[in-house]
């Protein structure tokens, strides 16, 4: 995996990176923060290892969120890297581990339903928080230590991979020297192999499993089955559409000793992982529909209330132009006949 910014073709269009910059900005920031408060508010009052996890990943996404900007101005200046030199590193570091902690955590929940409906009595007995606790340090530490391949590959060569000047401006991570390439290309390899193909394999697994096992039970509620189908549905799709290119991308890169030119539109996609995440969220939590559900009414409300008010007002304001119109219209005509 190349932890930068592959370097943009230049057939990929400066406003099409914004859009999906933008669009995966705009709706996962106030999702996962909202999100984020649930699980919170859950976890503090009565922790389960379902809401923990579900905590951490909110708290992966936002990381993401949160760098996202510094990938816009970077976009917005041609891939050229204007802000400080430190920021490059550190940008790609939490952009990336949010990436792959994400599916990191995806597996795990799956995990934990599964388990929740396969063997019901045997794990509820034990059935501890503290075990998400240590899953969810072990699964963080996994993923940072995967990705600090940023620190290690600007170190490697540092005179090639650095933000070095280039054109009166500097770039983040875009070409590598063959001494950098001869660590990293294997290190993707690991990274598709480990943080990819093994969550993504389990989490199949486990869903398939999970959903046959609620459709078969007589005493299911169908909404609680309907919920279970979303959430896999929901999972599923964010591994292949989100995950899945940008991985088989680091296999073609090996094979060819190179990043393949369509790496950039791979890696657009795993950034729309963090607006996706909130309907994973929503079909694994009743109390996160409940926030959400009552977050656009509120929201709803106070529009249709805003729309009400400027409706009156024009109203008003034609009903008063109306009636200056028939008083003007009567002067003139006492004007005439006088």
């Amino acid at each position: 995996m190349a932890m930068g910014a592959e370097k943009m073709s230049l057939n990929v269009s400066i406003p099409l990176v914004l859009t999906i910059y933008i669009f995966t900005f705009l709706i996962g920031l106030p999702s996962n923060l909202l999100a984020f408060y649930t699980f919170l508010m859950k976890v503090c009052q009565k922790p389960t290892p379902v809401d923990i996890l579900l905590l951490n990943l909110t708290i992966s996404d936002i990381s993401l969120l949160i760098f996202l900007p510094f990938k816009m101005v970077e976009a917005i200046s041609d891939r050229a890297w204007t802000l400080p030199a430190f920021l490059c590193p550190l940008t790609s570091f939490f952009f990336y581990s949010s990436v792959y902690i994400s599916s990191l955590f995806l597996m795990a929940i799956s995990v934990e339903r599964y388990l929740g409906v396969a063997f019901p009595i045997k794990y509820k007995i034990r059935r501890r928080p503290a075990y998400a606790t240590a899953a969810s340090v072990v699964l963080w530490v996994v993923g940072c230590a995967h990705c600090s391949i940023v620190y290690i590959v600007q170190y490697q060569d540092p005179s090639q991979n650095r933000t070095a000047p280039f054109n009166n401006a500097s770039h983040c991570y875009e070409d590598f020297s063959p001494r950098q390439l001869l660590v990293l290309l294997p290190v993707r390899l690991e990274l598709f192999l480990v943080l990819f193909c093994l969550p993504f394999t389990v989490t199949i697994f486990c869903y398939i499993n999970f959903v046959r096992i609620l459709v078969a039970l007589p005493n299911i509620p169908a909404r609680r089955k309907q919920r279970a189908v979303g959430l896999a549905v929901a999972t599923l799709f964010n591994f292949i559409v989100c995950f899945a290119p940008y991985n088989l991308s680091h296999v073609v890169g090996f094979v060819q000793n190179e990043s393949p030119s369509w790496k950039v539109y791979a890696l657009l996609l795993s950034t729309l992982n963090a607006a996706l995440d909130p309907a994973i969220f929503y079909f694994s939590s009743s109390a996160v529909q409940r926030a959400f559900t009552n977050c656009l009414a509120t929201l709803w409300n106070k529009l249709s209330t805003i729309l009400s008010r400027c409706h009156l007002h024009c109203f008003t304001r034609c009903g008063e132009g109306g009636r200056e119109g028939e008083v003007t219209s009567g002067m003139e005509a006492e004007e005439l006949m006088t």
